[in-house]
């Protein structure tokens, strides 16, 4: 369907060209939108796993590796205080406690 005016007319399509490609933009900005948030996310989790040096203001975060490591050392700790070893360990303490007790009781 033409107006008769060429003008006219090539104003017609350009605009219809113009809304084409902005709604074209529009949506696919739109769509985008997840996998951006998706990528920012999944660099958080790297610098989580992986842990960020210092810089001015800001103390480092070790990553998860490092964070484990330590996790594992206080474990390893505190499961050496609850076995009865060298007599140094908290086990060996409430024995000795438990053993005076039972020697006072028995009086």
């Amino acid at each position: 369907m033409t107006t008769g005016i060429p003008g006219v007319d090539l104003a017609v399509v350009w605009c219809g060209v113009v809304a084409t490609v902005g709604g074209a933009l529009g949506l696919l900005y739109r769509a985008s939108r997840g996998a951006r948030r998706l990528a920012a996310r999944l660099g958080d989790l790297a610098d989580d796993w992986q842990g960020t040096p210092a810089r001015p203001g800001v103390s480092a975060r070790p990553g998860v590796m490092q964070r484990l490591d330590a996790i594992e050392q206080q474990l390893a700790a505190v499961e050496h205080e609850l076995h009865p070893n060298s007599g140094a360990s908290l086990r060996d303490a409430v024995d000795r406690v438990d053993a005076r007790t039972r020697r006072i009781a028995d009086e």
